[in-house]
């Protein structure tokens, strides 16, 4: 009978430690570029308003890139879509979404699925962008990308250049140039408005005089 009783005993402890592994297997991972996060408190009230799903594990906001990052039971298929809701409902802006789900899959959101027409003219340009972190980054592509005739936007903080391949026949490189000015950012051509630039994060406020 204490035989028994030790191999029950062994048999619960064993259970009772795999039992977190189980669930960390178990759990979705998902990363949120959020445009706002200004203060300590901004974060705060971000990660009280997630706290409403319940089951949310490991939320981590990092406030120099304005990465949001936490954990979800998979069983609960949060999508992304509720997601992007949450953080607008929360006053903010969400950039980029993406999701690792416990299966291996993954789903991102915030990013332009291009189609190349057979008759495109597509042009290359390079122009200066004004910026200072992952977050303007984010921000200044995001702008670009989300444009009809875009294919492609990559800004390089260090040279502070902007690459982008477009459609001639669709948009101009003024019109791109223009876009990202209305999201904060000064290019070589066009200022962004005083009011806009108030507007960015305080890790984003780059110096205007260097063009």
């Amino acid at each position: 009978m204490k035989y028994l009783f030790s191999l029950i005993l062994i048999a619960s402890f064993t259970l009772m430690g795999n039992n977190p592994v189980e669930a960390q297997k178990e759990m979705d991972e998902f990363s949120i570029m959020v445009d706002g996060l200004g203060c300590p408190f901004c974060a705060y009230g971000l990660e009280k308003k997630f706290r409403e799903f319940k089951g949310i594990r490991n939320v981590r906001i990092d406030m120099e890139t304005g990465f949001f990052t936490f954990r979800y039971p998979a069983e609960k298929a949060l999508g992304l879509t509720e997601v992007i809701g949450q953080v607008e409902v929360a006053g903010y802006t969400p950039m980029e979404s993406k999701v690792n789900r416990a299966d291996g899959s993954e789903e991102i959101e915030g990013v332009k699925e291009v189609e190349i027409a057979a008759d495109a003219e597509l042009v290359e340009a390079q122009f200066t962008v004004l910026g200072k972190c992952a977050m303007c980054r984010a921000r200044v592509e995001k702008a670009a990308k989300q444009l009809p005739g875009v294919i492609t936007a990559d800004w390089e903080q260090d040279s502070q250049k902007m690459a982008i391949q477009f459609d001639k026949k669709q948009i101009s490189q003024a019109e791109v140039e223009m876009a990202i000015a209305r999201a904060g950012h000064d290019t070589e051509s066009v200022k962004a408005s005083d009011k806009v630039y108030k507007k960015l994060h305080g890790c984003c406020k780059y110096d205007r005089s260097a063009l």
